[in-house]
């Protein structure tokens, strides 16, 4: 139907008119041939208005098809967890206290449910509020685990399709180029890499917009634009602070590449380009005032971080390799060129760099492309580190991630992490060249960007020039296809807990203590039992960023060392029971005082029997409950 001032949408006619002007017969085959390719144009036209919405629901369907792909193993396997598990306990705990602070009616930015007795500042730590916040009916009805993985379904599928509908409004014409593209921003290597732990890391779907915003070439509402975009930033803060950072720092290159390559283009936007910031950035510093004040001077922030970035560089072969969860990887190779599973963000193989570079030198005279590059080589060489290392063997050549290692942003910036900025800038190359290659095969004049045509005397050389081109796009990017996300077992709630028969044993105001506490790398089982229960109980430690101490800001993992969490530890990595004598019972006691204590539990663990036998000489005889060990320590705490 029409509306007012639409006219109903008809296909034109396409025929060739019966009349055409009497000239030479080459010159009638000239107006023939220019009034078919008009009518030709003008049905292309109409069709791609018809099909867009379709085209546009059709890649949502596949970038979600794909996510649920990749998440399959955690779908089907709801007793499994991915290999980062601290990793995944600890955004299910995030998600789960954003839906407690919503239904309570809680502090947002803080917490004592954990790391009793002080708490945590969330707000300083990644506490993805931005799923959480609008995941709170899920959480609530479904439980933790659905949640997260929704949220993991919704951040790839998310970032794919608005790569897509950003490159294909903005950048690109042909919808194949951005589809392809978007699903290259949303499942490359290093998404999926990410993927394995870090929910804040793939939660990208912001960027897209925030780039349309910032780089709008209209100069028009500049005020609404720019209010616009401080909106857009602060919520991007609340889905993840790194991914902002390294918005700014890509934005902020690119800034400098494009002035660099068309300056006129750049002073004719350079007044509505840094209006729409400056409004930005003061909507962004009203929104987020309170926020970054209690994430920097609130209870339990921190300065630094607990490890130094240095430590965590590429090495240089891994750029042409296989990442281990893509259809060609293994497992072997990746372990020597990237820091662990959940950093290998540089993988994108040989074939992908060739052909990028291919487009980019076909592409060069466009200031765009020559930005994108830049942004390219820039980030990989600095995610190489201080040392440059190939195959695993530390090179005696320097990187240049020294000259900039101390700069504010990058100082703090994993550098293993910076190819992530690279993955939009080769999809962006990859959609430029589909649409070179259908602007050329288009019917039309030839694109002067476009590829010398291939195939003559095949459909004029068009239809091979478009499915050659796709073709070997599509054979270098199907070794990159992920595979479902590597799963492996974890010990489930105990009966105990998950019934909530634990309440009679815990008044109001004292803990639940997990074995071990506060320390190690098994000793994250309160907090997730404390996600998967819905954050019913408080209990001591945790896996989070906090300070070393009352007089000490500088940033440690989890809670300040307490003598019995060191010993329970030492016992549950080792599996030897120390000897036990009375100023152990003492320390034991005293430690248990300061959680507030009431009673003290033991899951699964996989020196479960060592434990044990170090707390029964502690504590006394404990008790076996509903599939968990149980020491009542309410008469020993007092």
């Amino acid at each position: 139907m029409s509306g007012p001032g639409r006219p109903a949408e008809t296909a034109p006619d396409v025929a060739v008119p019966a009349a055409v002007p009497a000239t030479s017969g080459a010159g009638r085959r000239e107006v023939v041939r220019r009034i078919a390719a008009d009518r030709l144009g003008a049905l292309r036209a109409w069709s791609t208005r018809r099909r867009g919405p379709l085209v546009d629901a059709a890649v949502v369907l596949l970038c979600l098809a794909a996510a649920g792909y990749v998440t399959s193993g955690l779908w089907l396997h709801r007793d499994r967890m991915t290999y980062a598990s601290n990793d995944m306990m600890l955004f299910e705990w995030m998600l789960a206290r954003a839906a407690r602070a919503v239904t309570h009616l809680e502090n947002p930015f803080y917490s004592t449910a954990l790391n009793a007795p002080d708490g945590i500042n969330l707000m300083a730590n990644t506490s993805v509020l931005g799923l959480g916040v609008p995941l709170t009916p899920v959480t609530l009805l479904f439980g933790s685990q659905t949640s997260y993985l929704l949220a993991v379904v919704l951040s790839l599928a998310g970032t794919a399709t608005a790569w897509y509908l950003f490159l294909s409004r903005r950048i690109v014409d042909s919808r194949l180029g951005a589809a392809v593209a978007g699903l290259f921003c949303g499942f490359a290597p290093g998404m999926i890499s990410q993927a394995t732990g870090h929910l804040h890391m793939i939660s990208q779907f912001l960027v897209p917009a925030i780039l349309a915003v910032v780089f709008d070439p209209r100069t028009d509402r500049v005020v609404r634009r720019g209010v616009l975009l401080g909106v857009l930033v602060g919520y991007q803060v609340f889905l993840g602070e790194e991914v902002l950072a390294f918005l700014v720092l890509a934005c902020g290159l690119f800034t400098v590449g494009y002035a660099v390559s068309a300056p006129r283009t750049a002073r004719r936007l350079a007044p509505a380009f840094l209006g729409r910031l400056g409004v930005g950035t003061l909507v962004g510093v009203v929104l987020l005032a309170y926020p970054l004040w209690f994430q920097f001077f609130g209870p339990g922030h921190y300065r630094g971080l607990p490890f130094d970035p240095k430590a965590y560089p590429l090495d240089l072969a891994s750029f042409t390799a296989a990442s281990r969860q893509s259809i060609t990887g293994h497992d072997s190779v990746p372990g020597l060129l990237s820091p662990n599973l959940t950093e290998e963000n540089s993988f994108f193989g040989l074939a992908l760099i060739v052909l990028c570079a291919v487009v980019a030198i076909w592409q060069w005279r466009r200031p765009l492309v020559r930005a994108l590059v830049l942004c390219v080589l820039v980030f990989a060489t600095l995610s190489l580190g201080e040392d440059l290392r190939l195959g695993g063997e530390v090179l005696d050549l320097p990187g240049p991630y020294r000259l900039v290692s101390g700069l504010p942003l990058i100082d703090l910036a994993v550098p293993a992490r910076f190819p992530l900025i690279c993955v939009p800038a080769l999809a962006i190359l990859l959609a430029l060249s589909f649409d070179g290659v259908f602007r050329r095969t288009a019917g039309g004049a030839a694109d002067s960007r476009a590829l010398p045509e291939a195939g003559a005397g095949v459909a004029g050389g068009r239809i091979p020039v478009r499915l050659l081109w796709t073709g070997a796009v599509l054979a270098v990017l199907l070794p990159l296809a992920p595979t479902p996300l590597h799963t492996r077992p974890v010990w489930p709630v105990p009966d105990f807990v998950a019934s909530g028969e634990w309440r009679s044993y815990v008044p109001p105001g004292r803990t639940l203590v997990a074995v071990p506490p506060t320390r190690g790398s098994e000793a994250i089982a309160g907090m997730f039992w404390s996600a998967r229960t819905g954050l019913t109980f408080t209990a001591p430690g945790g896996y989070f960023i906090g300070p070393t101490g009352p007089d000490d800001p500088q940033a440690r993992w989890g809670a300040p060392d307490r003598p019995t969490a060191v010993l329970l530890d030492r016992v549950a990595a080792t599996g030897e029971v120390p000897p036990i004598g009375e100023v152990e019972r003492r320390q034991a006691i005293e430690d248990l005082r300061h959680w507030r204590a009431a009673i003290v539990v033991q899951g699964g663990l996989h020196r479960g029997v060592p434990v044990k036998e170090t707390l029964d000489q502690l504590l006394g005889p404990g008790r076996d409950i509903s599939g968990a060990w149980v020491w009542d320590v309410r008469a020993l705490v007092g």
